[in-house]
């Protein structure tokens, strides 16, 4: 059997708290209760700082809940660029800040003897074309020239023709949510508030202080607002909206086979192949990831397991898929995190994203930068990681490409027709529908119930696409996903999809669908 959740959530059981029912005065908000809010929260707390934790759904359920938990500095082919657009000095502050974070994450697991699964395993980028093996070359000259240990090997475990594979040492893979779970008690034991099913909507600064405001009702203020909500719940002037684009990939959790041989990998080709195995009760599962593309703009989102399944069967021999899921990041313009002042007029509105999939050493590193900044402390990847840079080489670039795209899907969505009736959706079917001559999705659930939406965006109405692997409507201009009945799953967007009625049909549905 196949779980729709993530294995992370299907091995533990995680605390529950209130939504937030009155107003409350602390010294820092943070909003979002993921991995960077969680971290952020519970480093705030040490020092003594009075925190509130919000959270738009449960802790733990966005990204971070859907990783594949590598903790590591090999974050695909990126130091070489880094040099490039950057220098030298900034790479390697790049490489420092994640592997202080590895180091913080592991000290914290054994001080405080966390049964998360930490292990240590070697971390390889592989090419399978003579090209890439190019790049890894390149790669390579740069580790050496930061002075990064690693090594350029001819092999990989596996039956698998590679042209090269660059290795780093001493990298690791854990359960991330039995670590953050124990975090969160630490967090609540010092005195820390967390609310679930809060959703932060705008900030309001008067004076000193600052508002969160939030859907329910009541705010919360504090001198500092932090959000590490995957994409900033507040934007502010800082136009992230046109700064960063979502990425979507696949994950399976399988029993196969042949035995996995150690170590976690990366392939540099496209489509993407990312493999690290995990303990789930007496069984070694292979969690196999990749076949990446910009939410709401791949193919029947379908193939991608079936592409991943393919990969696992000619590789391992695959017995079974336990789980599978699919996860999305931000990619800032410049592939560098955005962790700081949310703009320069508002220096105590910080913000953590753009992690690139790299989250469990970016978003540390951005809890230990963030937790300085509320502090007043120095911090050596300050301007690193500051939301207010902007090179002209390949930040100008990538904005005009980026949202290009954006006005392409925006014009692509509006011309769309089609000639797709409600009657002609079987069960667990959805599609792009033509209603009454307007554009409408529509999903016919496995008990035949139907369930239609309007398909524009409520971010900045760009049209939604199926997406037929995950059951839910993503947006290919920004990444807002929703679900089949119209829920915000993952923002920018705040509100659903407009609903429907099925009055509006008339007499256009079957007598087999119920309406």
């Amino acid at each position: 059997m196949t779980f729709p959740e993530p294995l992370w959530r299907d091995s533990i059981d995680l605390p529950a708290f209130k939504a937030l029912e009155e107003d409350v005065q602390v010294d820092a908000v943070i909003v979002g209760g993921g991995m960077a809010g969680i971290t952020t929260a519970y480093l705030l707390a040490k020092e003594g700082v009075k925190v509130a934790l919000l959270e738009a759904d449960t802790l733990l359920n966005g990204t971070t809940g859907h990783t594949t938990a590598k903790i590591t500095a090999q974050h695909d082919l990126i130091y070489d660029e880094l040099i490039q657009h950057f220098g030298a000095t900034k790479a390697r502050h790049y490489y420092e800040a994640n592997m202080a974070a590895k180091q913080f994450i592991e000290h914290t697991i054994r001080e405080q003897q966390i049964d998360c699964e930490l292990l240590t395993q070697d971390a390889y980028l592989y090419a399978t074309t003579e090209q890439s093996a190019h790049k890894l070359e390149t790669e390579y000259k740069a580790y050496d020239q930061l002075g990064i240990t690693g090594e350029l090997v001819d092999s990989i475990p596996f039956d698998l023709k590679i042209y090269k594979a660059l290795k780093m040492d001493n990298q690791a893979q854990f359960h991330p949510l039995k670590y953050l779970k124990h975090l969160v008690q630490q967090f609540v034991e010092a005195g820390g508030l967390i609310f679930e099913h809060t959703p932060a909507v705008n900030v309001k600064e008067d004076g000193e202080q600052i508002a969160v405001l939030t859907r329910n009702g009541p705010n919360v203020t504090g001198s500092h607002v932090i959000a590490c909500s995957h994409f900033p719940f507040y934007e502010g002037t800082g136009l992230y909206s046109a700064r960063m684009h979502a990425d979507r990939s696949y994950v399976l959790a399988c029993k196969t086979k042949k035995p996995y041989p150690g170590g976690m990998y990366l392939s540099i080709d496209q489509p993407s192949r990312s493999l690290r195995s995990v303990q789930h009760g007496n069984d070694t599962l292979v969690l196999i990831g990749g076949d990446s593309h910009k939410a709401g703009q791949g193919e029947n989102t379908e193939t991608h397991y079936q592409a991943l399944e393919s990969f696992t069967q000619e590789l391992l021999g695959l017995e079974s898929i336990v789980f599978r899921w699919s996860t999305q990041d931000l990619v800032t313009l410049d592939k560098l995190p955005y962790v700081g002042p949310i703009t320069s007029s508002q220096p105590r509105v910080l913000i953590a994203t753009g992690f690139r999939k790299w989250g469990m050493t970016n978003s540390t590193a951005a809890a230990q930068l963030l937790k300085d900044l509320v502090l007043g402390k120095d911090n050596p990847y300050t301007d690193l990681y500051t939301p207010l840079r902007f090179t002209p080489d390949p930040s100008l670039k990538t904005l005009v490409k980026e949202n290009a795209n954006v006005v392409k899907h925006l014009i692509k969505g509006k011309l769309e027709t089609s000639e797709i009736m409600p009657q002609d959706l079987a069960k667990d079917q959805g599609a792009v529908i033509t209603l009454h001559g307007e554009r409408k999705g529509a999903y016919r659930d496995q008990e035949g119930q139907l369930h239609i939406v309007d398909t524009t965006c409520t971010h900045v109405g760009c049209e939604v696409n199926w997406n037929a692997g995950d059951r839910t409507w993503d947006c290919p201009c920004h990444g807002s996903r929703f679900s089949y009945t119209g829920d915000v799953i993952e923002g920018p967007a705040e509100k659903p999809l407009q609903r429907t009625h099925y009055d509006m049909l008339d007499n256009l549905t079957s007598p087999e669908s119920g309406y």
